[in-house]
């Protein structure tokens, strides 16, 4: 099946060199993930902006978010050589205690056309406590009334979880705190209750039985979920045979609920592909993508921070158009359109 999705032309529409660092001495070295949504006419994207101190040859350096320290932020420093990496080169270890490489914020981008973005010049929304000492990352937006929910990874040697605010104007925000402890990700909220419950697929992941699988959830009020089914696993020789995780919010059609996820292959390619739920009780999966609707092609997804990867967990919708945003290569953000009708036809091909 060929690549379903039609690029931007002006593509990669934000890099790091466009986004103005939070404190000096600091260098944004990715935008990442952004949560789109659309607020008083305009395009709003929630960015990811990695940031790190300026490296020095021969040693590893990286930002932690402490209170005690003036600025709120600890710059911990270890020779190089002390260090060894984990999977790759955004997790390191120094005498057995875990660290990224780089302190992630949240900030605000605004758009009039969908492509040009004026990004703001200060963090949005920081890590706050212990539980986001790592910082906070790819966050998915989904409105509901004049509500809209964010949910984002937080972060800390405590693992990966799930926090949750919300706000009504981009302004205040409320927190609610971490509401899936870790290990878990990929939290994408439903944008509509379902039989008098808020539902969302979420993404646990285990290193001894189980594995990164996609589960669905529900909730009578946001914060307390339960009824947890297991509802998509990596499929072995398959192009998503490593790991899976849900992208934005599912997109109401005739047919179902439509979730565009990302799927990992064994050599870390990642891929978008969809998965399709049943309207009425969404824990019924109906379809999913034998091939990938969206996989690296282009130089800016194919090189990078972390290369060969297109990522998605925000879009916008106008009738029979997704307009998509994407992280490529853990570096760049990216556009691309899709045709609804088309990824339904492409599930019963």
């Amino acid at each position: 099946m060929p690549d379903l999705a039609v690029r931007f032309a002006q593509n990669p529409i934000i890099r790091p060199a466009d986004v103005v660092p939070s404190r000096d001495g600091m260098e944004v070295a990715c935008v990442l993930n952004p949560g789109a949504f659309r607020f008083q006419g305009r395009t709003g994207l929630l960015l990811r902006i990695a940031e790190r101190p300026v490296q020095e040859a021969g040693w590893i350096s990286t930002p932690v978010l402490d209170p005690a320290k003036p600025g709120g932020i600890d710059i911990v420093r270890f020779p190089e050589s002390e260090c060894k990496w984990i999977e790759d080169a955004r997790i390191f270890s120094h005498q057995g205690r875990g660290y990224l490489t780089t302190l992630s914020h949240l900030r605000l981008a605004w758009s009039d056309d969908g492509v040009k973005f004026g990004i703001e010049t200060k963090p949005t929304i920081m890590g706050e406590g212990p539980l986001e000492a790592f910082g906070i990352e790819d966050c998915r937006v989904t409105q509901i009334g004049d509500t809209y929910h964010l949910h984002f990874t937080v972060v800390s040697d405590a693992g990966f979880g799930v926090g949750y605010i919300s706000t009504t104007d981009w302004k205040t925000y409320q927190r609610h705190g971490v509401v899936i402890p870790p290990p878990n990700k990929d939290f994408a909220l439903f944008p509509e209750k379902i039989g008098g419950y808020y539902y969302a697929l979420h993404r646990p992941t285990h290193h001894a039985l189980g594995g990164p699988y996609i589960w669905i959830s529900r909730s009578p009020d946001l914060l307390h979920w339960g009824d947890h089914h297991c509802v998509a696993r990596p499929r072995p020789g398959a192009w998503d045979a490593q790991k899976l995780g849900g992208g934005a919010e599912p997109i109401k059609t005739e047919k179902g609920w439509l979730e565009i996820y990302h799927g990992v292959a064994k050599d870390s390619q990642y891929c978008l592909g969809l998965l399709l739920f049943d309207l009425h009780d969404p824990r019924k999966l109906l379809a999913r993508s034998e091939l990938p609707i969206m996989k690296p092609i282009e130089p800016y997804e194919l090189t990078g921070f972390f290369g060969n990867v297109v990522f998605t967990n925000g879009h916008v919708v106008d009738g029979d158009t997704i307009t998509l945003y994407y992280g490529a290569s853990d570096e760049v953000i990216c556009g691309a359109t899709l045709s609804i009708k088309q990824l339904l036809a492409s599930l019963e091909a």
